[in-house]
């Protein structure tokens, strides 16, 4: 599979896109996780082909819009990923989350009807390799609070912030006291 490699500055980070050569997103993650964006990458298509090249205009428009304040506008770039059924069915349950909301892994498992499954919907959950497009930091603990997160919990909560207060706001937790968990 060949694949090409962008990068999007962010107001959390620059972003690694990885894109196919229809356009779609494979993998969204943050420069601080290269290893880890490779790893998803050989779990999901064994061997690949990863180029430096320029992500599709429209994708780049997209995600300059959500970290504007038009958080509907991921439902808009297009994704392709690999992964088990139950991933993807996972996946496709988080694109479902409202924005500025938040849910635990047990009750988005009882709605994907295996109330039972939480720990698995947790598993899937950090393996999704298009996070922010795939809202994987909307999901929380049973006890309402901030859990694993790929791109560390200050990014969850920022992400968060965002969704509920939509606008973008620079990530310096130690400075902006506005970031607090809304869980």
């Amino acid at each position: 599979m060949h694949l090409r490699l962008d990068r999007f500055s962010s107001p959390i980070g620059s972003l690694q896109l990885v894109t196919d050569a229809e356009g779609r997103l494979r993998v969204l993650d943050f420069h601080d996780h290269v290893e880890r964006m490779h790893r998803l990458l050989r779990r999901q298509y064994g061997t690949f082909q990863l180029d430096n090249g320029r992500a599709p205009g429209s994708v780049i428009a997209l995600l300059e819009a959500y970290f504007a304040g038009d958080i509907a506008c991921l439902a808009a770039v297009p994704v392709a990923t690999a992964g088990t059924a139950f991933q993807r069915r996972v996946w496709a349950a988080l694109r479902e989350i409202p924005a500025g909301t938040t849910m635990s892994y047990g009750r988005l498992a009882a709605k994907l009807g295996m109330p039972k499954a939480s720990r698995a919907v947790g598993l899937a959950n950090g393996a999704n390799p298009v996070g922010i497009v795939v809202p994987c930091h909307r999901v929380i603990g049973a006890n309402g609070a901030l859990t694993g997160f790929g791109g560390g919990l200050d990014r969850k909560r920022w992400l968060l912030e965002h969704e509920r207060r939509p606008g973008a706001l620079p990530l310096d937790p130690a400075k902006d006291k506005s970031l607090e968990p809304i869980c």
